[in-house]
């Protein structure tokens, strides 16, 4: 049901390098550029992931609430792309782990302050 999701930037270089690298991770790799923007997926017609220069010209800002949740096959996947995030300079807001019986995920924000988690289901 996702096509894209979209994350505003104020460093397009920094941002796009943090991505580059995660992204990777999980097979991502870059499907369309521009000037202003770069959109990763993990093949084609699988949803796509990027950042942009705000259109506007104002400063990116956060949303307050917002999420952006990767999906990752198991565990070991989870906590493998929870590190990755740290190592490459993202702010930690819950470790990898359990929440629950059946979810585990690990969460932090990328550079510019954007809330993702990598998640997984597993049997409870």
């Amino acid at each position: 049901m996702i096509g894209y999701v979209m994350l505003g930037t104020n460093d397009f270089e920094k941002a796009v390098k943090f991505y580059d690298d995660l992204l990777a991770e999980l097979g991502g790799k870059r499907m369309m550029e521009a000037d202003t923007f770069v959109a990763w997926s993990a093949g084609d017609n699988q949803p796509a992931f990027s950042v942009t220069k705000p259109y506007d010209g104002n400063a990116a800002t956060i949303g307050n609430g917002t999420m952006v949740a990767l999906a990752c096959d198991k565990p070991e996947t989870v906590d493998r792309i929870y590190k990755k995030a740290i190592e490459l300079g993202a702010k930690d807001e819950g470790p990898a782990g359990p929440r629950g019986d059946a979810f585990y995920a690990g969460y932090f924000r990328d550079p510019d302050g954007n809330k993702l988690n990598a998640f997984c289901m597993t049997q409870g």
